[in-house]
């Protein structure tokens, strides 16, 4: 079994020339959402794995080794990041007020994701793998999620309705010191810090008309957003200087900052007129210069490089056992 799936990522990859030495570091189930620590020499992931209701945070080694659960195994947990001291892994739960699993999502809206109103944000020390979470910050029946973590360690950032609309918020890494970056009417979010934490790219939906403004208003009361038209954004740590970088009209999201601060890499399906194949990109900060950087005919998401630029991990469906299984991996990263 190894031997084809080295057989098949070779194969592939005559046709991802960026990538080289990919290796699959989890094997089954769903496993998305994999960030590199400061050191990259660890990886935080989330994933739904047996005998836990819904999706917890897991830590391991950038080999796929050492696996251990991170987060308290209840409820359902999202968007897990390690603080560049190595110490702590910032997370959202939403164990505090519900131990099971997340409600299903109403599809009868079309193609939606639930914006959690029972999340919270937490953080775990990584040497007590049974100590309780410390609650950061908690706005009952709003969603907090979505931090990431500025390597020089003065600040954070994240996403939360608390004003009504999806905005992105930063604080202290206690969550104190809070600034709203964000003001635009819409989905600001997924914001990331770049290794210089001068920068932060994230993604911002859309709108051709009023009626769309309406129906994303009137989705957000249900705590559900239909993300099919986002596009890629940057902006300074301090919220200032906002410029829009993609103009795809597509789902694009899950942006990186390149170590050399020129190039951005995001998930999109862009180039599919069904909208279902997402694929990673590289684009110029100033918009310029797209080109694809993953061609397997599945999904292909969530890349970052690493702080020296020489890997990058992402997730794929790539090389899955059953339809949907999804799976982390890392490769070297080629010019």
């Amino acid at each position: 079994m190894l031997a084809s799936i080295a057989l098949a990522v070779a194969q592939l990859g005559n046709s991802e020339p960026h990538l080289t030495n990919v290796r699959q570091v989890t094997f089954g189930g769903q496993n998305a959402e994999a960030y590199w620590d400061v050191s990259g020499n660890w990886l935080t992931y989330q994933a739904s794995v047996d005998g836990y209701p819904d999706e917890q945070i897991f830590l391991m080694r950038a080999d796929g080794s050492d696996k251990r659960l991170v987060s308290t195994g209840k409820g359902r947990c999202t968007c897990g990041y390690m603080s560049p001291d190595g110490k702590w892994v910032y997370f959202s739960s939403t164990h505090k007020v519900n131990e099971g699993p997340q409600q299903r999502i109403d599809m009868s809206q079309g193609y939606v994701w639930m914006v959690n109103p029972q999340y919270a944000l937490y953080r775990a020390p990584v040497d007590q793998p049974n100590a309780r979470p410390e609650l950061l910050i908690d706005v009952p029946g709003r969603y907090i999620a979505e931090v990431t973590i500025a390597p020089n360690s003065q600040f954070m950032v994240w996403t939360c309705d608390a004003g009504g609309d999806l905005e992105i918020y930063r604080s202290d890494l206690l969550g104190r010191d809070v600034m709203r970056l964000t003001h635009e009417v819409g989905y600001d979010g997924g914001p990331f810090v770049s290794w210089d934490s001068k920068k932060v790219v994230y993604r911002r939906s859309t709108f051709r008309s009023q009626q769309e403004i309406d129906d994303y208003r009137r989705l957000l009361e249900r705590h559900l957003v239909r993300p099919s038209k986002m596009e890629i954004w940057i902006m300074d740590s301090d919220g200032r200087n906002k410029r829009q970088v993609t103009r795809l009209g597509s789902a694009s999201f899950a942006p990186f900052l390149h170590p050399d601060g020129k190039q951005i890499i995001f998930s999109s399906n862009f180039g599919d007129p069904k909208g279902r194949e997402f694929d990673i990109f590289l684009i110029n900060v100033d918009g310029t210069g797209l080109r694809r950087v993953t061609k397997s005919p599945e999904f292909d998401g969530f890349p970052m490089f690493s702080r020296d630029g020489k890997r990058l991990v992402f997730a794929s469906n790539r090389n899955g056992k059953v339809r949907g299984e999804t799976n982390i991996f890392v490769a070297d990263w080629k010019e």
